[in-house]
């Protein structure tokens, strides 16, 4: 009698499951000790409702905002022609270069009574304070708004792949058929690009989740805000560990909502034709009406926040960029090229793993890794400080043992538990977008190569990995990008006298040197801009 062979890919899927739940167990954990507590008591009968409402608002106002950006834009860029076309391709993925952070102290200055905006308007009505009415950025809808023009390209990324991958043998089919555009779009390509649409908006939502800077700058109270209060001014872990459980069970409330919305369904594409698509021509007033469609986006989530940058820091320009920015965007290079490496490379074999699999245990262990995504970036940091410092104790005091002298905290040293804060934090954002791609992939061609003697190596890496090749660019640049942005576990688990582009900016902007924060977050935008454009082009042409 033979043993049953022990698949080696759902060990990978266990392993990093377990490591990324580790940090938030060690946080978890915290719940169960210290008996009553006075202080979740009083959040619990004061501001906990404020939590929930807004929380809900926030996500649903956000989800539905980035789905009729994100889908609209895909579908315009993807199935017509018209002017500047070829030019919001690429760059309708700007404003992930922009953190959300920097959005909202950009805007808050533009819009404020003193603003150049308002003091504008003024000086050209003669108007004064009593004359006239602007909305309050600093609010909730400002949150939102924020968040909608940063995150969208989450949607219309993976949309964008998904209809142009789908649009070409299937379009002319349901033309042949007699659909028109708008028919084959709500009954053809919209339904067939679910999953990518569905993926696009749990991330933007986790990452909506997951944010501080935004929501805390604009006042507007969440259980983000809830746990920094009560961890770092309370000085209370339980009373965090539990809004963090309760954060996390609108995280895992969104991820069943996400998964029971595909059912049953499969949507693959078996017709075989990758030709280019030919766009239709949008004549006339048309054309035009499609070009601004794109260009508000791209104006409110990139172009008009970074003139404003621009216009603070080219004053004083010559004193603003030497040998100190230069080490600054080097370690960031380093932590977000590494980190999106790695992620991208576990991401494969988790999603193989859970293709590969008939039962639900690999499925289950890669919704377990998609929590960690929104869940804070400093609570991860303390969840992996905790672990992690006791290793590195127990490792100094081995070495110390065995060679006589003391070699200092090995992993929290360096940049390696930083890294691995950033997989905990960033591992779902790669996970997601190639096992939606995965998905869409027949298992007839699995069954084909295994006809022809392959092994899964050796069709993962001849047959899956070729077609996946625009979705393993997606999301290295979705990783790459979020980390370069990443701030709250940086600031936290940072090696010492080792800064980081956002740290630089979230430091000058607390202090209100906003025109000294301007040249950093420029440096950040600029450094997230570049592989955005290549990699995006990158993707276009592989498509074509």
């Amino acid at each position: 009698m033979t043993k049953p062979r022990l698949n080696p890919l759902l060990v990978v899927s266990a392993v990093v499951a377990a490591l990324v739940g580790l940090p938030v167990a060690s946080v978890l954990t915290n719940i169960l000790s210290g008996g009553t507590n006075a202080i979740w008591s009083h959040l619990a009968a004061t501001v906990l409702p404020d939590y929930v409402a807004n929380t809900l608002v926030l996500c649903f106002a956000v989800a539905l905002g980035v789905v009729v950006v994100g889908v609209a834009t895909a579908w315009l860029i993807v199935m017509h022609d018209f002017p500047g076309r070829r030019v919001f391709e690429w760059a309708l993925v700007l404003p992930m270069a922009m953190p959300a952070y920097v959005l909202a102290y950009v805007y808050t200055d533009f819009l404020q009574f003193v603003g150049p905006l308002q003091s504008f308007l003024r000086q050209l009505f003669g108007w004064s304070k009593a004359d006239y009415w602007f909305p309050e950025v600093r609010s909730l809808a400002g949150a939102v708004t924020m968040f909608i023009f940063v995150l969208y390209p989450y949607v219309y990324l993976l949309t964008r792949t998904a209809f142009a991958e789908r649009a070409g043998g299937m379009l002319e089919a349901s033309r042949s058929l007699g659909l028109g555009p708008w028919r084959s779009f709500f009954r053809l390509s919209l339904p067939l690009a679910r999953p990518a649409v569905a993926a696009g908006t749990t991330l933007a939502l986790m990452e909506t989740l997951a944010d501080y800077g935004t929501v805390s700058y604009f006042g507007v109270q969440t259980f983000t805000t809830g746990i920094y209060r009560a961890w770092f001014s309370l000085g209370d872990r339980i009373a965090a560990a539990q809004l963090a459980a309760a954060l996390l069970a609108f995280v895992i409330v969104l991820l069943l909502v996400e998964h029971a919305s595909r059912g049953r369904s499969r949507f693959h594409d078996t017709s075989g034709r990758r030709h280019p698509i030919a766009g239709r021509r949008l004549p006339g007033w048309r054309g035009w009406l499609a070009m601004v469609a794109c260009a508000v986006p791209l104006g409110i989530g990139f172009l008009l926040p970074a003139w404003l940058l621009l216009r603070l820091v080219l004053p004083e320009v010559d004193t603003r960029f030497g040998t100190h920015f230069v080490a600054l965007a080097r370690n960031s290079f380093l932590l977000a090229g590494l980190t999106a490496t790695i992620a991208v490379t576990l991401a494969v074999l988790l999603a193989y793993g859970a293709r590969l699999s008939n039962g639900r245990l690999a499925p289950a262990l890669n919704r377990l890794v998609s929590l960690g995504y929104a869940v804070p970036g400093s609570v991860i940091a303390v969840g992996v400080l905790i672990p992690v410092t006791r290793l590195d104790h127990w490792l100094a005091g081995q070495w110390q043992s065995w060679f006589g002298d003391n070699p200092g905290l090995l992993i929290t040293g360096g940049i390696a538990a930083l890294v691995y804060a950033y997989l905990v934090r960033f591992l779902a954002v790669a996970l997601q977008s190639i096992g939606a791609s995965l998905a869409k992939i027949t298992v007839s061609m699995d069954d084909a190569s295994r006809s022809l003697g392959l092994g899964q190596v050796a069709t993962l890496r001849r047959v899956h990995l070729p077609i996946l090749r625009g979705s393993l660019f997606t999301a290295g640049l979705l990783v790459f990008v979020d980390v370069m942005k990443e701030l709250p576990a940086t600031l936290v688990m940072r090696p010492f006298d080792f800064d980081t582009l956002a740290t630089q900016a979230y430091t000058l902007a607390s202090d209100e040197r906003l025109s000294e924060a301007a040249s950093v977050s420029l440096a950040i935008v600029t450094v997230g801009v570049l592989p955005l454009i290549a990699l995006s082009r990158q993707i276009s042409r592989a498509r074509r």
